[in-house]
């Protein structure tokens, strides 16, 4: 698949759309456009309460879906044909249903195991910071590491090697993050960074990847209650993990489990494997 950026014609062109620049500006214009949002809904009453922080969840997503269809447009001067609209919803519920559908055979299998226990129930509102939490973190991650840093590497790289990067990079994303360690990290690089970057390729746009990570998110926190990349959530359901931290998760959360490891490696395997199998990946510069 060859990129579809506009070659350039003199130098200044030459420097704006070489990748390493591509990269610092797109991350330049998308933390700028986040931060600006993130200060006006502050200046809204009690906008972290309730439904009014879900809508300024979805105005944060939003705003890092525009200002990157307003760097591609600009900058590589291109259709954002990643994210078209046709056939949206579909890819989205997909990725959504594929997404709980892995962590509640991660969850499953540490309870199976005896190491995940419920104690009761919360009320429904629970519901609410955990959905404003997987919307921010499904859409901005996304647009962030498949749509800026992933996919402009593998025009210069190639599928491979920009997978796997992008991969690592993603994992030491969450080392500063509560109750993290190497072996998290390692975890979070292995098991979301090679599938979520392996859905943009099986598509070749980011929506079955935002889907996939909305979701992820959202049912280990908002309805198995367990600690998201480390960061304690309430869910519908109150729950504990205990036993050794290989197993449970420990205090990161079940992420740092190997059992999701393998559920997530497994399907990342799978996509990656159909991905190839479409004629998707794109081989280093070196090769052409």
């Amino acid at each position: 698949m060859k990129s579809t950026v506009t070659r350039p014609s003199n130098w200044v062109q030459k420097f704006v759309q070489f990748p390493v620049t591509r990269i610092f500006l797109g991350l330049g214009v998308l933390f700028a456009a986040i931060l600006l949002m993130q200060s006006a809904l502050r200046l809204i009453p009690g906008i972290h309460q309730g439904v009014l922080d879900v809508l300024g969840a979805v105005a944060v997503a939003l705003t890092a879906l525009f200002a990157y269809v307003g760097f591609v447009r600009l900058v590589e001067k291109r259709t954002v044909t990643e994210l078209s609209t046709a056939g949206a919803a579909l890819e989205l519920g997909k990725g959504a249903l594929l997404g709980g559908l892995l962590f509640a055979a991660t969850i499953g299998l540490i309870a199976l195991f005896g190491f995940y226990h419920v104690s009761g129930f919360n009320p429904w509102t629970v519901l609410l910071p955990a959905l404003s939490l997987s919307i921010v973190s499904g859409v901005v991650e996304e647009v962030l590491v498949r749509g800026i840093l992933f996919r402009i590497m593998e025009e210069s790289l190639g599928t491979w090697l920009a997978l796997a990067i992008s991969a690592l990079l993603f994992g030491l994303m969450h080392i500063s993050n509560p109750n993290a360690t190497l072996w998290s990290a390692l975890a979070i690089a292995i098991e979301a960074g090679i599938m979520l970057a392996a859905a943009f390729v099986f598509t070749r746009r980011l929506w079955l990847a935002i889907g996939i990570h909305f979701a992820w998110n959202f049912v280990q926190g908002g309805i198995f209650g367990v600690a998201v990349s480390g960061n304690g959530v309430q869910g519908l359901l109150q729950s504990t993990l205990d036993g050794p931290p290989l197993l449970s998760g420990g205090a990161f959360g079940a992420e740092a489990s190997i059992f999701a490891v393998i559920v997530c490696l497994a399907a990342g395997i799978y996509l990656t494997w159909s991905a190839w199998k479409k004629g998707n990946f794109i081989q280093p510069f070196w090769t052409k």
